[in-house]
């Protein structure tokens, strides 16, 4: 889990009136719920491999970072850092190849037909997109945090949809995202949804995406699409996931393990982990590793390759074990062949000190260094 995912651990609270910037409170009739029938999935019973497109798109992430904690809190600078001008020129010139931006597109919509995105704020992401874009770097444009999809506790501050809407609010989301970002460079790949679980996990998830996947595809009909499977993009559920027939599609995975060093002292952890914990001996290597190969023989089997979305170890644990970790999983991924984005830039797993304007030198080296 990320540092973001697991935050609804310490902040989840009883949903409250009113809603996040841009979002209105519900008020109309139940039969105003749009039909999901309206967005059939795409048949998912033949999925043809990765394209040579999805295959470059893939390649092409290399070695990325994400820009956590920004846009997918409940309101960005809500867990105190915003996306800046400084954030994507330092990413840039570090030679980051790829920025994957985490959005939390559900608080910041009507909880009404036809949940319309706040017109500022979806303005407000596509400058951000166009700035990274102007910059040479991949952009994998997510929806990241709609807790009710999920079934889990609301954050405070967010509103909750009609429990029959939540699943067609989400597709249609994506329609408007998707038709805003349509004419983009083939740099920017859409990832539907970050660590999807809960409620969603096994066949719901397979079907949700498949019909979000359709919805995309009448705007975007060639964009390169990155899917995950559940619980959490773990690599185990990989095998419960059932990837549309569609060949331009990348799959991804998370991998925090060994999660009691990852982890260690994170706040939003019940009980808190002890900290303490180095890295990295021969079992946790073995532990870092094992998805990995999970992922790489579920990529040889179905011909999609797979990008490790996130890793990373939070600032608890030493730096020398944190530099050792991300060496070791660096070489890792990149010798079956994975690129990868680090969890994350500058918040508590961050590779970049906002408050000193500079980088962890030793962090950074450990990512792009030889």
């Amino acid at each position: 889990m990320t540092l973001g995912g697991l935050l609804a651990a310490l902040m989840a609270s009883t949903a409250v009136a009113g809603c996040a910037s841009g979002a209105s409170r519900g008020t109309g009739p139940s039969s105003r719920i749009p039909d999901i029938a309206a967005y059939p999935p795409l048949p998912n019973d033949a999925p043809p491999g990765a394209s040579s497109a999805a295959l470059a798109a893939a390649a092409s992430i290399g070695r990325g970072v994400n820009f956590g904690n920004m846009l997918e809190a409940p309101t960005e600078g809500a867990w105190g850092i915003r996306v800046t001008d400084e954030f994507i020129d330092e990413a840039a010139a570090a030679g980051f190849a790829s920025v994957r931006l985490p959005v939390r597109w559900s608080n910041h919509a009507s909880v009404d037909p036809p949940y319309t995105i706040d017109p500022a704020f979806l303005a407000h992401v596509d400058s951000i997109v166009d700035k990274l874009l102007a910059k040479n770097l991949v952009v994998v444009l997510n929806m990241h945090h709609y807790r009710q999809l999920d079934g889990d506790r609301l954050d405070a501050g967010e509103a909750a949809v009609d429990a029959r809407a939540v699943d067609v609010r989400f597709v249609m989301l994506w329609q408007q995202i998707a038709a805003r970002f349509a004419g983009k460079s083939a740099r920017l790949l859409f990832e539907p949804y970050n660590e999807p679980h809960g409620r969603l996990n096994g066949e719901p998830w397979n079907v949700l995406v498949a019909r979000t996947l359709g919805v995309i595809r009448k705007t975007n009909p060639t964009r390169v699409v990155v899917i995950g499977p559940t619980s959490w993009n773990s690599a185990s559920d990989l095998a419960l996931l059932k990837m549309p027939n569609d060949a331009n599609l990348v799959a991804t995975i998370h991998d925090y393990n060994p999660f009691t060093f990852t982890h260690q002292g994170a706040e939003w952890v019940n009980p808190v982990l002890p900290t303490g914990v180095t890295c990295c001996s021969a079992a946790q290597v073995a532990e870092m590793t094992q998805p990995l190969d999970a992922a790489k023989r579920w990529s040889d089997a179905h011909h999609y390759p797979v990008y490790v979305g996130e890793f990373g170890a939070y600032s608890k644990a030493d730096e020398a074990s944190r530099v050792t970790f991300d060496r070791t999983m660096r070489a890792a991924m990149e010798s079956r062949g994975m690129t990868w984005t680090y969890w994350e830039f500058a918040a508590g797993f961050g590779v970049y000190d906002p408050a000193a304007h500079a980088f962890r030198q030793n962090l950074l080296d450990s990512l792009l260094g030889p």
